[in-house]
């Protein structure tokens, strides 16, 4: 069986032009510290998938949400200030998604009342002193 596998794998590279080592750091996992597993493991229950879903989802979804914040940064450092990410400019790029941008508009509004809502606090907690 393993020299099956060792046929396979090179045929894959003559295919592909590409060695396994190259294949794991472009798909991202190359042995990289995973970043979300734990956030991502309950999303994943909370959306319906099992309470211990597989790792190898997680890693795939993973993947996905990092290379999909790296794009997005990118994209929000070409539009705004060169070398500068700024709210707006996450705003602008989402701004066609209605669901998205909702979402994010949601976000916002919620951290300016947790903003405030700390101040308060306080405000109460250091006049009561």
């Amino acid at each position: 069986m393993a020299a099956a596998d060792d046929s396979f794998d090179q045929y894959e590279e003559e295919e592909t032009g590409e060695t396994q080592s190259e294949v794991a750091i472009t798909t991202g996992t190359g042995g990289r510290k995973r970043l979300f597993s734990k956030e991502l493991r309950c999303m994943m229950y909370g959306f319906g998938d099992d309470q211990n879903p597989y790792t190898e989802s997680v890693d795939l979804l993973e993947d996905l949400v990092i290379e999909f914040i790296t794009q997005m940064t990118q994209r929000a450092m070409e539009v705004g200030r060169s070398g500068r990410v700024q709210v707006e400019d996450v705003m602008y790029l989402v701004r066609k998604d209605k669901r998205k941008y909702a979402r994010v508009h949601d976000l916002l509004n919620m951290n300016e009342e947790l903003k405030k809502a700390r101040k308060a606090f306080d405000e109460v907690k250091y006049a009561g002193v």
